[in-house]
């Protein structure tokens, strides 16, 4: 791991701690725990894909805090394993996650990911391994109810030799209970 991907996992976890912590002081200063506990939602997103020589699975579970009906923020993971012929992919990470609804059914979001990649291939009989860390932040609009949005986003951090997906615009459905 370089310094520069060193330092950029250190920022994204003290982000994580911040976010949490944050988090924690809103519920002390509740008349309980269980007023936070009503405010939380869990949810985030499965995704399988397979065809001729390849299969991709992704898992990406998610918690936020409601504020009110207008702002929510959270935390997720995510895991992506993907195989194509000879070639291998994973990625592990985690994000920091903002949603705000101008309108019920309308949401903006601003998502921030840092993930561990790790690529195999082999080609010519010889097999290259790479691992390297990403970040991706995510400006998103969708549309939807309070348990189901479903839009498209755009990763303004995007690199095209680096980046998990083939592209900076990326279509999602969010589920939260």
């Amino acid at each position: 791991m370089s310094l520069s991907e060193n330092i950029s996992f250190k920022k994204m976890m003290f982000y994580i701690i911040l976010l949490g912590m944050t988090m924690a002081t809103n519920a002390q200063g509740n008349n309980s725990n269980r007023d936070f506990w009503r405010n939380v939602r869990y949810g985030g997103g499965l995704g399988i894909g397979f065809g001729n020589n390849n299969f991709n699975i992704a898992v990406a579970p998610s918690a936020i805090y409601q504020f009110n009906e207008q702002f929510a923020t959270g935390v997720g993971l995510n895991f992506n394993y993907s195989q194509f012929d000879d070639f291998k992919f994973t990625a592990l990470g985690a994000g920091i996650m903002a949603f705000y609804n101008p309108i019920k059914s309308v949401q903006l979001s601003a998502e921030f990911e840092q993930n561990n990649v790790r690529r195999q291939e082999t080609f010519l009989g010889e097999r290259f391994t790479d691992s390297y860390w990403v970040p991706a932040l995510f400006l998103g609009v969708g549309v939807g109810g309070p348990q189901v949005t479903v839009g498209i986003r755009y990763d303004v951090l995007y690199n095209d030799q680096k980046s998990l997906y083939i592209n900076p615009w990326v279509p999602f459905v969010r589920v939260y209970f």
